[in-house]
């Protein structure tokens, strides 16, 4: 990618992770990154492509998320640093959840989440000391996602908000724990 296509690549980014596909105006977006639209279908054009280079975008972001998850000892505070560093990656991934019915916003969905996912089950597992099944664990793991994305916006996503948010899942899935072995 060059230095001129990851201007529109970043701006574009960002403006989908807080307004989804519908605020990708090729006019507002020009007038935000300071080229003209011309220059924008030079890079693109058309805005499919533009919309395919953020999804690849999103998945190189993904990418990083989980290589930093893999090195994290805690989730508290070293997960919930790297959620509120990559704040407009999680708004990116909550734009695909809410939008999943284009069939490719659902497959970059699935596969962020499949990329994202297996570390933090992990650190979570280990974390929380659950005695889950892997099965019960992806379960767990994916209605809390749907939780989360439900939950999160541009506002709340700060430690407080997290640190409370995990707090919570932890008390949840113990009792689901303590239920399943009864």
């Amino acid at each position: 990618m060059t230095e001129k296509t990851e201007i529109w690549i970043k701006k574009g980014y960002e403006v989908f992770a807080l307004s989804g596909e519908k605020g990708i105006i090729i006019e507002q977006l020009a007038k935000e990154v300071g080229k003209s639209k011309s220059s924008f279908y030079h890079h693109f054009a058309d805005i499919d492509i533009f919309l395919e280079k953020l999804l690849l975008h999103h998945l190189n972001m993904s990418s990083i998320i989980a290589e930093k998850e893999r090195n994290a000892k805690t989730i508290n505070p070293d997960l919930i640093n790297i959620l509120i560093e990559h704040k407009t990656d999680l708004l990116f991934n909550r734009q695909l959840r809410i939008n999943s019915n284009n069939s490719n916003f659902k497959s970059v969905l699935i596969k962020s989440n499949e990329i994202i996912g297996k570390d933090f089950i992990k650190l979570w597992l280990k974390e929380t000391s659950l005695k889950l099944t892997s099965k019960q664990a992806e379960g767990f793991f994916e209605l809390a996602m749907e939780n989360f994305y439900l939950q999160i916006n541009q506002e709340n996503i700060t430690k407080i908000w997290l640190a409370n948010y995990f707090d919570n899942l932890n008390r949840i899935a113990h009792n689901f724990e303590t239920n399943i072995v009864r």
